[in-house]
């Protein structure tokens, strides 16, 4: 449901631009490349039927495809949605690397962009940040009796941020270039007990583990 959501309100977003900014114009893109990703560690080691002691989750760094869908609201602000998908496997760490199974993290983001060249200049560089969510497909996962199990996938609030490059060669067609990182935020743990010295009281604080996507990207794009 947070997944609908967030593409709603980056629709929205781009939708209610318009009136704004008469002379709004749209760029289109769609993006490939590669992803450099991590996962989070166990509060605790565990010691598996194979004879290994794993201690962590991470996803395998992998290709991706996504599209951008912006609308420049003025000569260089720019707000719009992103949509990425990273096609990997679920690995489990340890005193080994063991890989689980296929798994599929999609992300869905409404953005702000400002751009550092006017919009009809050939080459525009810029950077963006944006809100939304990250989500996790289930795993089928056969454990090492030979049981095969389903992970449950899951859905989490993300941000990502980036830059890059546009070029345009002619007017309407261009390529984009770009790196971003989207820290997924996926649990706490408990990291001990923090007392007010003024008003008195103790209360358990968490250390919060991120799963993090570093990604590097290019792609052709289309102004309307």
């Amino acid at each position: 449901m947070f997944r609908h959501a967030a593409v709603a309100a980056a629709l929205l977003v781009a939708v209610g631009a318009r009136p704004a900014f008469a002379q709004a114009k749209v760029e289109a893109g769609v993006n490939f490349g590669w992803t450099f990703s991590d996962g989070v560690s166990a509060s605790q080691s565990f010691l598996a039927q194979d004879g290994n002691i794993y201690n962590r989750i991470d996803p395998k760094d992998s290709g991706m495809l996504g599209f951008t869908v912006g609308v420049l609201v003025t000569e260089n602000a720019e707000v719009g949605f992103m949509y990425s998908h990273q096609f990997s496997n679920l690995v489990a760490g340890g005193t080994t690397d063991r890989e689980l199974g296929s798994l599929g993290i999609g992300n869905y983001h409404g953005y702000f962009q400002y751009n550092f060249a006017p919009h009809d200049s050939p080459l525009v560089p810029f950077i963006y940040g944006g809100l939304g969510a990250t989500s996790f497909s289930s795993v089928d996962v056969t454990t090492a009796a030979g049981v095969t199990r389903t992970l449950t996938g899951e859905t989490q609030f993300s941000t990502t941020w980036g830059g890059g490059v546009k070029y345009f060669p002619n007017p309407k067609v261009g390529v984009r270039v770009a790196g971003s990182w989207t820290p997924t935020y996926i649990k706490s743990d408990p990291a001990g007990w923090w007392c007010d010295p003024y008003w008195g009281g103790c209360y358990l604080v968490g250390n919060a583990q991120y799963a993090n996507q570093f990604s590097i990207m290019g792609g052709v794009l289309f102004r309307f």
